[in-house]
């Protein structure tokens, strides 16, 4: 299909430069990053072969996975720069296997190969699987890992999986299901491969079906699976139309899949492409969860969007619409985050997910705190009744400045990601908080962080952590060379939720107090040693 008309008429992922050339890779480095702030603990998920930090390259647009039947081991799929002066990307992964306390990243699923768009998710026996974009085709294909995350082998030949710019998946993950394992995928029709915005996979990912047409041509947004099965895909027009489709024959490996239901969203406002705080890339895009609890909100649909709201000119909100009848309808939408309305600030990269117990987690950028309004740290916020209600928002990062890093791109990265299990979610985010005193400037990196309603958010895997050759280190105590100078790090008091919202007949609740802009410099967190981990028990299995 042909773009609408006053839409994007280049895709967000294109070719470019060649990689960089042989041996000005991982040759400085640093002591990796740990930044804590406020009791959340970030640590950085892109670092070389003995733990430290890689001065000069550039890593963004994570995806997090995290096998179900053991918390500990976590995979994180990134867009790999190995030096900022280029915008020649890979596939970087990296895996943990004590809860995200030490971070390993032995390299690219194809070094060498212009890759971007990663796209990571696990099944419920712990196996993971890597979706990659072959640049300069559209075309992608499925990698998968049996032990962790830790090396990965090619399911489809090069280009095999069809894809195109902004490519998602999901698989179905429900034992019950005539779909079991199958694998779904989308992406934007007009940037494609060879055609079609929707295939399927009913071998894990080895073979694909050709691609066909989804109703509407939706784009930038995610797809889940119902508990019945059925397949529902969030998706919008790049503007202010969204819509969540539904196949409920997807399922079915003796029928190509038809979609059945178009529902339209209302989502609040509309898609930003090229926003201050992001400026060639995403402030957001469509996320959409299914919840398979088994609870009373059973087969919600849940949608989030980053959106500049209706009557606005500038800024963003992170805004969310529910359904609970099957996608037939939604409620009006309902902005997650709390602080007072104010269109010069930007509240984006906005993401959710579902906890087997039901939980609705989100995760956000927020530049609420910020005096220059760019300057953004991490958010959360939780929901136990269905997104009737939603916590007071909590920072759980330092602040960062995002225009710092580029790696010969104006952005960093489109999202942001994270898996909700019954006490918390594990996030993996992009931040610049390593300082590159060659380019004077910060560093664009990948970091972990675990997030929780209970404010107990550190790691703590079952089995002590290996420390690194690094275990104490020095402070960076460099200044930055932006317009808004380094200071000692110093956590700014935020409030933790303690109390569950409880559910009201109106999806609407009283912001809490948001500290005021006092326009002192932000701080550039120190990197630490490494904490020792605590018992934590692991999650039980998603369905």
């Amino acid at each position: 299909m042909l773009p609408l008309k006053g839409r994007m008429t280049e895709p967000l992922e294109k070719p470019g430069m060649p990689p960089a050339p042989v041996g000005t890779y991982r040759l400085e480095t640093s002591p990796r990053m740990i930044a804590p702030y406020a009791g959340f603990v970030s640590y950085q998920a892109n670092v070389d072969q003995n733990g430290n930090n890689i001065v000069g390259d550039a890593a963004n647009e994570p995806s997090i996975s995290v096998d179900p039947t053991n918390g500990n081991k976590m995979t994180i799929g990134w867009r790999q720069f190995d030096t900022w002066t280029s915008n020649f990307r890979q596939s970087g992964y990296g895996y943990t296997t004590d809860a995200g306390l030490t971070w390993h990243f032995p390299g690219d699923l194809q070094p060498g190969v212009f890759r971007s768009d990663p796209v990571t998710n696990s099944d419920e026996t712990g196996t993971f699987f890597y979706l990659s974009l072959l640049v300069n085709t559209f075309c992608g294909d499925i990698w998968r890992s049996t032990n962790g995350g830790q090396t990965w082998t090619e399911r489809s030949p090069d280009g095999a999986a069809h894809s195109g710019d902004k490519e998602w998946f999901t698989l179905d993950r429900t034992p019950a299901s005539m779909g079991h394992g199958f694998q779904y995928q989308f992406w934007t029709g007009f940037f494609a491969c060879t055609s079609g915005e929707f295939s399927r996979s009913t071998d894990g990912g080895a073979t694909w079906q050709s691609p066909i047409n989804i109703p509407n041509g939706p784009v930038w947004g995610t797809l889940d699976v119902a508990s019945n099965g059925n397949l529902f895909i969030g998706g919008g027009d790049e503007g202010s139309s969204f819509w969540c489709v539904r196949s409920s024959n997807a399922q079915n490996p003796a029928v190509t899949p038809t979609f059945d239901q178009i529902t339209t969203v209302n989502m609040g406002g509309s898609l930003i492409y090229g926003g201050a705080v992001n400026p060639g890339g995403l402030a957001g895009q469509i996320f959409l969860a299914v919840d398979r609890s088994g609870s009373p909100t059973n087969n919600n649909i849940y949608m989030v969007a980053t959106v500049e709201p209706f009557g606005a000119t500038n800024g963003s909100d992170v805004m969310f619409a529910r359904s609970t009848d099957g996608g037939l309808t939604f409620s009006t939408p309902h902005r997650i985050n709390d602080d007072p309305i104010n269109h010069n600030k930007w509240h984006w990269f906005g993401t959710l997910s579902v906890a087997p117990n039901g939980r609705i987690d989100s995760v956000w950028n927020d530049t609420r705190n910020a005096a220059n309004n760019i300057d953004s740290q991490l958010f959360y916020s939780y929901s136990t009744d269905g997104g009737v209600t939603w916590s007071p928002n909590v920072a759980v990062s330092n602040s960062f400045n995002p225009l710092e890093g580029w790696p010969n791109q104006s952005k960093i990265g489109d999202y942001i990601t994270l898996v909700s299990d019954n006490t918390g979610a594990d996030v993996a985010y992009s931040a610049t908080f390593n300082f590159n005193p060659s380019r004077g400037q910060h560093e664009q990196d990948v970091y972990y962080v675990r997030v929780s309603p209970t404010g107990i958010a550190t790691p703590t895997p079952t089995a002590t952590p290996t420390a690194t050759a690094t275990a104490i280190v020095t402070p960076t105590g460099t200044a930055t060379a932006t317009a808004t100078a380094t200071a000692t790090a110093t956590p700014m008091a935020t409030a933790t939720p303690t109390v569950t919202p409880t559910a009201s007949p109106t999806a609407t609740h009283s912001p809490t107090p948001t500290p005021t802009p006092t326009g002192t410099p932000r701080a550039t967190p120190t990197p630490r040693s490494e904490p020792t981990g605590r018992p934590r028990p692991t999650p039980p299995p998603r369905p």
